[in-house]
């Protein structure tokens, strides 16, 4: 007799599964940092090697973070999997 419509793989719990596991750090540091990006609100001036440059601190401060971003992404590489080897 054939099976119907059930599904006998054990359900990993979301919080279990490694990416997650991995995301929450990041997220969590974003939020922290964001928030205190866009409590800085006062106005500064920025010297660029040559030119000076008035504008608000949360906008040099994200500015900032995203070229972190940025770098963190092109910098990151992919672990290869453990189980990937072939056995000799």
């Amino acid at each position: 007799m054939a099976e119907t419509g059930t599904d006998h793989k054990a359900h990993t719990p979301f919080f279990s599964r490694p990416g997650v596991r991995r995301l929450i750090p990041f997220v969590l540091i974003t939020a922290i940092a964001l928030v205190f990006i866009f409590e800085n609100r006062t106005s500064v001036e920025i010297r660029l090697l040559i030119p000076e440059v008035t504008m608000p601190l949360w906008g040099a401060l994200l500015i900032a973070w995203g070229l972190g971003m940025l770098a963190c992404a092109f910098t990151l590489r992919r672990r290869p999997r453990r189980h990937s080897r072939q056995p000799r």
